[in-house]
């Protein structure tokens, strides 16, 4: 996690009225050079002031697209860190990228560094070598990662993915070679559920590699060679903090009331992320990306219900939302799942931010929290990137780098 100084007094005196009004002056004062951009998971009072709203990579994609339609200078990223470094990498060079707060980091991409992901390789690499295995290992790594570990999946052949689109990549790698397995980052559970819905046995054909056991002693992060021979693919044991939260038993709390329904009511369907556990999503009607989730319920008919399992925020206002054509929806947990360093982005360091680019009390403009990826680190972190884009644009287009 990254240092963050504490903001003067002043801004956190300030009302949602008046921070909401400052920031609208600041916004008229900047006009086009500016565009301010809000993930899904950020709350109301954030996302009422974003020119975009979406997922992490949609959200960069159509950065990089207003930015260069309009002659932008300035992103605020209002989400966490890596999502800020993707829109520094897929933005023009000499656009300034901005993190509210510094703070504002993921977990789950904090999971995997870039050195333990290096000797993660080389022992793996190095065991199955050592087993006679002459196959191609591919790596493979969530959006939802560092530029730094992007960097190393594209250095070595591998790709992206995001959860809209996993099982394409995960198809495109298994195609590489004639034996191919999968290293995946940094989220074991996009990874086991893609390999189950690409019809691989995750009991016998997965193994999972834990940095925490190669720090305490253990050679292949807890996995034995004959796991690792056995795999075809190998899942870092990374999870998001969020996702986690929501547990089979709340599932079956679902398919208890269900099944206890008077006859002619409609049912509760169950619709997750497949960052929750497997045992979650095969509980569930349906699973799928957060833009899945999104358009499932906003296309679902009216009188249906639901029981999300994604973060707090996003599903409060699909609640509010869809109240008013007669869909109800209700988070699948009854704790509240909050994606608390996304929370740290607010409105006082929204408006912190952009009095620096205004000149608010410093004698020139200033950017603040900029976030500025390496030219090196961004050279494969884009040919990761790239892999994916190609794919999902045309699957049957020539892959770069491949």
């Amino acid at each position: 996690m990254l240092w963050q100084p504490s903001l003067p007094e002043r801004y956190n005196a300030m009302t949602s009225d008046e921070l909401g009004a400052a920031i609208s002056d600041r916004r008229a004062q900047l006009g086009d050079d500016l565009v301010i951009l809000g993930h899904h998971y950020q709350t109301d009072a954030v996302i009422r002031h974003a020119d975009l709203q979406g997922d992490s990579l949609k959200l960069s994609q159509a950065a990089a697209e207003v930015v260069e339609k309009q002659n932008a200078k300035f992103v605020i990223f209002c989400g966490v860190h890596f999502m800020a470094e993707t829109a520094d990498i897929l933005t023009p060079e000499g656009v300034a990228v901005m993190l509210p707060d510094l703070s504002a980091g993921c977990s789950m991409a904090d999971m995997a560094d870039y050195d333990q992901t290096v000797e993660a390789w080389d022992a793996i690499q190095g065991s199955l070598r050592r087993s006679g295995w002459s196959g191609t290992l591919v790596p493979i790594t969530y959006v939802n990662s560092t530029a730094a570990i992007k960097a190393f999946v594209g250095e070595h052949g591998g790709s992206c993915c995001t959860s809209s689109n996993a099982d394409r990549v995960f198809a495109w790698a298994m195609n590489q070679a004639d034996d191919v397995k999968i290293l995946f980052l940094p989220d074991q559970h996009l990874g086991r559920n893609t390999a189950a819905k690409s019809g691989i046995d995750v009991d016998a054909q997965t193994c999972v590699y834990d940095p925490k056991m190669a720090r305490m002693g253990e050679p292949f992060g807890g996995a034995t060679e004959e796991q690792l021979e056995a795999a075809r693919v190998i899942l870092w044991a990374g999870h998001c903090s969020v996702h986690k939260l929501f547990r089979p038993e709340h599932a079956a709390e679902i398919h208890q009331a269900n099944a206890a329904l008077e006859p002619g009511l409609e049912p509760m369907k169950i619709l997750v992320h497949p960052e929750c556990a497997k045992e979650v999503v095969d509980l569930a009607d349906l699973s799928g990306s957060t833009e899945f989730i999104l358009d499932t319920v906003r296309e679902s008919p009216k009188g249906s219900r639901w029981a999300v399992g994604t973060e707090h925020n996003l599903v409060n206002r699909l609640r509010v939302q869809e109240a008013e054509r007669g869909v109800e929806v209700r988070l699948l947990s009854d704790c509240q799942c909050l994606c608390t360093t996304m929370y740290r982005i607010d409105e006082p360091h929204l408006l912190w931010v952009l009095d620096g680019l205004c000149g608010v009390d410093v004698d020139t403009p200033t950017v603040r929290n900029q976030i500025s990826v390496d030219p090196i680190v961004q050279k494969g972190a884009i040919l990761a990137l790239d892999r994916m884009l190609s794919l999902v644009s045309d699957p049957k287009a020539p892959v770069p780098g491949a």
